[in-house]
């Protein structure tokens, strides 16, 4: 057996929010949607290089609040197109070095689940 990445599911609550957030704001994009009727949840992956992620307006399907973790390169660039795009609703600091070798930077997305950008120092 041979595991790969998992894929996280977040809990969404607004299919506006969400796409605004995820693919205006972080610079995912849209890979798919799905509901499996009229006045149905709406569940969703979007992506970026090679990380996916799953949201979901589904009850059950995940917890708000929930945090995860992404390995990023060029974390300080990242941080400056994230500022120069000015979301209204997230101003992200500068990237803080950390004890354990890391230097990291968090964004809180509109349904309370927090998103960490991270890269190793050498």
């Amino acid at each position: 057996m041979h595991l790969k990445s998992p894929i996280p599911i977040l809990r969404a609550f607004d299919e506006a929010k969400a796409k605004e957030f995820y693919v205006g704001f972080l610079g995912f994009k849209m890979d798919w949607e799905h509901r499996f009727g009229d006045n149905y949840p709406l569940y969703m992956q979007v992506s970026r290089d090679l990380r996916i992620i799953h949201l979901s307006e589904r009850h059950g399907d995940a917890c708000p609040g929930s945090s995860m973790r992404i390995e990023t390169a060029g974390l300080d660039d990242f941080c400056a197109t994230l500022r120069a795009n000015d979301y209204k609703n997230s101003k992200p600091g500068h990237p803080l070095d950390t004890s354990w070798g890391t230097k990291e930077i968090y964004v809180t997305d509109p349904f309370g689940n927090k998103v960490i950008f991270y890269e190793r120092k050498n």
